[in-house]
């Protein structure tokens, strides 16, 4: 047997705070999505919101503030001052609304703004611009791929684990009849996807299809916990971030079907066939526990260390990774298995594999038989 941190047979009963870590999760989102709303949405970064994008590094740290009055001459609109990387270094990220200049010509106006206004050695590593129509596409294109990652993942949960292909194919059926319908009102794509996701919650309930309605609330939860901190961090969006976001969806769809095999085989389990399925379920969580763990850990110190020494471009999808991490791990735990107990108690188990009994022996006794002929 491999190395187990925790022990197979730890029996921690995880579904008793099931309740609790509901109350818990529902805090973290609403205040995540007060941010958001405080913020009139997500900071979109040059990628999807359109704009010139700048990125300094000076020989020394300063305010931000100096920043912004030394480019005033250059008159930016929306125009704001960051500060990039790790504490230790001077870089700074200037953003902006996209002007009617030519790149090269942005490039030598912030230049010359910087060293009449500072007289402080820089150097302009990195400038991107962005077309307004180029930055909205690039937005809807993110937000279809994730609703179609989280509607795939909701298929491959249904029939994997409850054989019901049919059922998960009516869902996407009714899933797509709803995005056309929704088209033709003329809907922006924000509101289509979050209508999208909550059409597919629906159907998954009314469907019976609890495995894939587990696995894809505990994927919003992860997702929306991600955006939620990030929007208090004041953090950008933008097609790292997306990146980042997808990786999470999968990472956590790993780590909630390694707790529903072992869930599928105690219900198949003979040593289970009298065992409540809260204790089916609980039983499950703890065998897992171990690598549950290792497994997050290990991928915990590879983010880890790209959040600490992998530079400036690679911080923020480290970060969103780490949050995605610990996020996705818990919900695997005190999401997508609570779910499958609090709305799967009408869930078909199949009944154990109880060996057959041996036939029974009959005994013939010898005795002479009489045949009377008439």
């Amino acid at each position: 047997m491999g190395f187990e941190l925790i022990k197979h047979t730890t029996n921690i009963n995880f579904l008793k705070y099931r309740r609790l870590a509901y109350a818990a999760s529902l805090l973290v989102i609403l205040v995540g999505v007060g941010s958001l709303i405080v913020h009139g949405g997500p900071l979109y970064g040059v990628d999807f919101a359109g704009g010139v994008s700048i990125q300094v590094k000076f020989n020394e740290r300063i305010d931000p503030q100096r920043i912004t009055q030394a480019l005033e001459p250059v008159a930016l609109p929306g125009l704001s001052v960051q500060r990039f990387g790790q504490e230790r270094d001077a870089s700074y990220l200037i953003r902006a609304s996209l002007p009617e200049t030519a790149q090269d010509t942005i490039r030598s106006q912030v230049g010359k703004a910087l060293t009449d206004g500072l007289n402080i050695p820089f150097e302009i590593q990195r400038l991107e611009t962005v077309g307004p129509k180029v930055g909205e596409d690039l937005r809807s294109a993110a937000l279809h791929a994730a609703f179609v990652a989280i509607l795939l993942i909701a298929i491959y949960i249904s029939g994997r684990f409850e054989q019901r292909w049919m059922a998960a194919g009516a869902m996407a059926a009714g899933l797509g009849g709803s995005i056309w319908l929704l088209n033709q009102f003329g809907v922006n794509v924000g509101g289509m996807i979050l209508a999208a996701l909550l059409v597919t919650l629906v159907l998954c309930f009314v469907l019976k299809l609890k495995f894939a309605l587990g696995a894809v609330v505990a994927d919003i939860h992860d997702v929306a916990i991600t955006i939620g901190v990030f929007s208090l961090l004041g953090k950008e969006f933008d097609l790292t971030i997306v990146a980042a976001l997808l990786t999470i969806l999968g990472y956590s769809l790993n780590d909630t079907i390694i707790v529903y095999d072992r869930i599928r085989e105690n219900l198949r389990d003979p040593a289970h066939k009298d065992a409540s399925f809260e204790k089916i379920i609980n039983d499950a969580v703890n065998q897992t526990l171990s690598r549950t763990i290792l497994t997050a850990g290990t991928a915990l110190i590879s983010v880890l260390a790209l959040y600490v020494f992998g530079g400036g471009a690679l911080h923020e999808f480290a970060l969103a990774m780490i949050i995605g991490i610990v996020v996705g791990t818990y919900s695997s735990v005190f999401v997508a298995s609570p779910i499958l107990l609090d709305f799967g108690k009408g869930l078909d188990q199949p009944k154990p594999e109880i060996p057959a009994k041996p036939a029974a022996t009959v005994k013939v006794s010898k005795k002479k038989l009489k045949v009377r002929i008439a």
